[in-house]
């Protein structure tokens, strides 16, 4: 029978996360094929939303929205009003569908792994300065627009553990007397660059000295 299924449908025999035609879960590790499923999504609200329904109980609580242009130049489509995954975040905000399944897949495989390893406690909550912004990157005039501008990119300023610790991007990316927050906020921002698009922080450049920003664009920077 195996011999059968190889010869005639060779994909049945792969991993979820290797294969194709496999519906993409949070669950799949990741791989070049969950990379290019995670990509795929935009095009695909209703598949996205699938993913988010057929999440583990209490993975994330959001609110599907419709489509909506809240600034004329800037409509917004297969977006989200995201509340918490299995953290608490600092402030509800919109983001795109494609977006929150990649923080899941990130938070669950990657973030609080680092959590426990260095600092000894998983994320409890995280600050983050807001998603949708209609506006060209660093407002210049003739400029691209901002992953913002589509709800496609988050900026992440700080974290807090379960026991009650804070790190912060601005404070801790540098603290040498703070290692393990250190190695945290560096090996996290590393991670993130495995599951977004664009991942910047810090050693990027000054408007990034206090924040992530982790988007779902396909320039493939990590900085």
């Amino acid at each position: 029978m195996l011999i059968a299924v190889a010869a005639t449908r060779p994909w049945e025999l792969l991993p979820p996360a290797w294969d194709p035609w496999a519906p993409l879960a949070i669950e799949h590790k990741m791989t070049p094929v969950t990379g290019w499923k995670l990509t795929r999504l935009k095009d695909q609200p209703e598949q996205c939303l699938g993913v988010l329904q057929a999440a583990p109980e209490g993975a994330v609580d959001y609110l599907a929205l419709e489509d909506y242009t809240p600034v004329a130049s800037c409509p917004l489509t297969n977006v989200v009003r995201l509340q918490s995954t299995g953290v608490e975040f600092s402030s509800p905000f919109t983001v795109s569908c494609p977006w929150t399944v990649s923080w899941l897949m990130f938070e669950r495989q990657q973030l609080q792994s680092l959590a426990r390893t260095h600092l000894g406690s998983e994320v409890a909550s995280i600050q983050h300065y807001g998603s949708f912004a209609c506006r060209n990157i660093y407002n210049r005039e003739r400029a691209r627009r901002s992953e913002h501008a589509t709800a496609s990119a988050v900026d992440i300023a700080a974290f807090r553990t379960e026991d009650g610790q804070s790190v912060s991007v601005l404070k801790d990316w540098s603290n040498h007397s703070e290692q393990g927050k250190r190695r945290f906020l560096r090996e996290t921002h590393a991670a993130a660059c495995d599951y977004f698009g664009t991942v910047l922080g810090p050693d990027y450049n000054q408007p990034h000295e206090n924040h992530f920003h982790l988007d779902t664009s396909t320039f493939g920077l990590c900085h």
